[in-house]
């Protein structure tokens, strides 16, 4: 059913349910009109038992009326007198003059039969005079009696008269006449009371106006099941099928003085008539259904025809815009749900025809956004991997740059003095590109604070130096040494420089200029903003590509050099900071951008330099009586700050391992501790940590010392806990002055 068709799906329900309402319909009307059969019945059958009681009611005041006076006759008033033979002549003259009488009999007040006539041969006086023995007796007493008795299977109404002595007024007799109800009476008050009637007695029907019965059919049964019930109930009007046709009928038992239960009526009205008309109509109103059913289904297949042909449009153009014909359209031939639907229809194949052209830029679009995201997980790979190379190399650095200053301060002789001069500054310079690198690599949340321009620059020619000195490209500076400072993320802005400065790298490296290659790099003041002048002396750039050079993903690199996203990552980072990048370029004649950005007021003034360092002296009574514990798994590390320390007059005690510092922390008290933050075994934290549950005065003196770059946990930790870090490699003079900051607040 869930996988047929929709005409199916409409058509198969209308017509289960149409013939469901039929099917109620039919089996309402039937119950309706059979409980209506029923009503009448009962009613009919109701009224034809009491007619038929009167009628009953009517016939015994009529055989009283008739032979009341009969007894008053001499003849029969003799009868005390008369012998039998005597008797019988009147009897039979009786007989003789009233056709309805079958027997009469005369009784003596001893209750013997003196005289006897009877109609029928067949008619035993005894057993008449036996059934009727109630009413004699009634009549010896001097009332006059009518009754209802069964003769031999018969039924008989008798009346029974006293007979009184001719010359006193005793009862000497009981005259008694009997007329058999038969089937004449039947047919009598069947056309009186409209209805069939059955006669029983002794279990045996006697007399019928029904016709055309089987033998077979035990109609004493049916009076005997009839009068089962309690005799004070009224009469149940019940149904039977009777020779092939149906019957209401109802009982009675006839009043008998001798209480005979054996006698009796039942009544039958017959509804077969009714029956066949019911019978009719069902079929009538079955075969109109059927034909309304057939009609409703082809209505219906009509409207359904006429719903889904737009539904079959609409799914063959979808199919069409599924195999991309995105031009095909859905004819519109109404305003109702289906027209509004094809409306839609068209309007979305519009819109999705317009989205495709849209999204097949888009995709382009997006192979150049994939390859700098390609590019881009390989800088992060890079930045991670140079962050952790920079720990590395932090550690022998800062054993360089401290032996090489505890060795300038002894008398080696001149010569051996410069040679650790330029250990110390090229150890410097490896600080500051391993910084650089840190600071360019490592992804940083956008922070703006006030900086310096020219810093940031030359961060950015330190970065690059190698590439720019092995091309053989000249770089020449002009910075304004009272430039003010700006507001600026430096880390946004320090990529701008550098994507500008590696573009003219290689348009230079792909140059060959005779003068030789140059980048100038200019800054000044031009208010109220910092202006930053980067030119070459290249190719330049064609004035058809230069008003497109900041559009997403333009490039005129071979593909896989290039995304065409520097420049406008650069314009999009410039803009947000309030200022304004301008390329300006002849061909043949090099390009020049001018980066401008918006001054600090607020921090005005030029960045405040550091006076120039001269030569420290160094105090050896500095840090007389105080002891240092340094805790760091490297060996030159631990050395070189042993020595730098003890020249100034500390105590100085190394360890190597954190677990074995604890337990020298427990034996000997220290005034400074300086600590590594990541050592084999316990790291600095979970020293400090442990050191503060056992002492947590010395807490506050604890320094740390880390090779590997300060991250955000770190940073976090060190804020809450407001403890120092000096980052690898540092100079011993910052050693001297972060111990001085230190012991103040012990």
């Amino acid at each position: 059913m869930f996988d047929a068709s929709f005409r199916t799906k409409v058509l198969a329900p209308v017509i289960v349910v149409m013939a469901l309402l039929v099917a109620a319909m039919v089996f309402v009307v039937d119950r309706q009109i059979a409980q209506q059969f029923h009503t009448e019945a009962e009613t009919t059958l109701t009224t034809a038992d009491a007619v038929f009681r009167s009628l009953q009611s009517k016939r015994s005041e009529d055989l009283r009326s008739e032979f009341h006076g009969l007894v008053n006759q001499p003849v029969y008033r003799a009868f005390s007198t008369a012998h039998a033979p005597t008797m019988r002549k009147p009897l039979q003259d009786l007989l003789a003059t009233e056709q309805d009488v079958a027997i009469v009999f005369y009784a003596t007040d001893a209750q013997k039969i003196l005289a006897s006539a009877q109609r029928d041969a067949t008619i035993s006086t005894n057993a008449f005079a036996a059934a009727a023995e109630p009413a004699v007796q009634q009549a010896l007493q001097g009332n006059e009696k009518v009754d209802t008795v069964r003769v031999d299977d018969r039924l008989f109404q008798i009346i029974s008269i006293p007979v009184y002595d001719l010359y006193n007024s005793l009862v000497v007799g009981a005259l008694t006449v009997g007329s058999e109800i038969g089937n004449t009476n039947a047919d009598q008050f069947s056309g009186i009371t409209h209805s069939q009637i059955i006669l029983f007695a002794g279990g045996h029907a006697v007399a019928s106006t029904l016709t055309n019965l089987d033998a077979d059919i035990d109609l004493g049964n049916l009076f005997k099941e009839s009068l089962s019930a309690d005799a004070d109930s009224p009469p149940v009007v019940r149904e039977i099928p009777l020779g092939g046709e149906h019957y209401f009928y109802i009982a009675g038992k006839f009043e008998s003085l001798g209480h005979d239960k054996s006698i009796g009526y039942v009544l039958l009205s017959s509804y077969e008539a009714s029956q066949h008309a019911l019978e009719k109509t069902k079929q009538v109103l079955l075969l109109v259904s059927f034909c309304a059913i057939l009609f409703g289904a082809a209505v219906i297949w009509f409207l359904v025809n006429r719903v889904t042909h737009p539904l079959l449009e609409l799914r063959d153009s979808a199919e069409a815009v599924g195999r991309g014909d995105f031009s095909r359209r859905v004819p519109v031939r109404s305003n109702d749900e289906c027209g509004k639907l094809a409306v839609a229809f068209n309007q979305m194949t519009e819109n999705v025809q317009q989205s495709r052209a849209q999204l097949e830029k888009t995709v382009e679009t997006l192979k150049g956004t994939q390859e700098q995201l390609i590019q881009s997980e390989k800088l992060s790979a890079v930045g991670e991997f140079v962050a952790g190379v920079a720990h590395e190399l932090n550690n022998p650095l800062a054993a360089v740059m401290g032996f090489s200053e505890i060795l300038k301060d002894t008398d080696v002789g001149e010569q051996p003095k410069r040679y650790l001069e330029m250990i110390f500054k090229s150890a410097q310079r490896c600080q500051k590109i391993v910084q650089s690198l840190l600071s360019f690599a490592r992804r940083h949340a956008p922070e703006r604070k006030p900086v310096s321009v020219n810093k940031l620059v030359e961060t950015v020619l330190e970065i690059v130096a190698y590439p720019l000195r092995t091309s053989n490209i000249e770089v020449v500076t002009h910075f304004d040494p009272k430039l003010p400072v700006v507001m600026a993320d430096e880390h946004q802005i320090q990529q701008v420089f550098l994507n500008i400065v590696n573009n003219a790298r290689q348009a230079l490296e792909a140059h060959q200029n005779q003068s030789g290659a140059r980048i100038k790099i200019t800054t000044e003041t031009c208010q109220p903003n910092v202006r930053v002048i980067i030119e070459d002396n290249g190719p330049g750039i064609p004035e058809e590509n230069l008003r497109r050079i900041f559009d997403p993903f333009f490039t005129t690199k071979e593909v896989g050099k290039g995304t065409g996203l520097g420049l406008s990552l650069c314009y999009g980072m410039i803009k947000e900071h309030g200022g304004n990048i301008k390329p300006t370029s002849r061909p043949g004649e090099g390009a020049t951008f001018t980066i401008e950005l918006p001054i600090a007021y607020d921090f005005g003034g030029a960045i405040e330099t550091l006076p120039a360092a001269g030569a420290e002296k160094i105090d050896p009574r500095e840090g007389a009586g105080k002891n240092v514990l340094v805790i760091d798994d490297e060996e030159a590390i631990l050395q070189m700050v042993h020595d730098g320390l003890a020249r100034s007059g500390y105590r100085v005690d190394t360890i190597a391992d954190g677990e074995a510092a604890l337990q020298r922390l427990k034996k000997q008290p220290y005034d400074v501790v300086f600590c590594d933050w990541k050592m084999p075994g316990l790291n600095g934290r979970q020293v400090y940590e442990r050191l503060r549950e056992s002492n947590p005065g010395l807490c506050r003196r604890v320094i740390f010392i880390t090779g590997d770059v300060i991250n955000e946990q770190m940073q976090k930790f060190l804020e809450v806990e407001k403890r120092s870090c000096l980052a690898k490699p540092f100079k011993l003079a910052e050693l001297r002055d972060v111990i001085k900051s230190v012991l103040p607040a012990a």
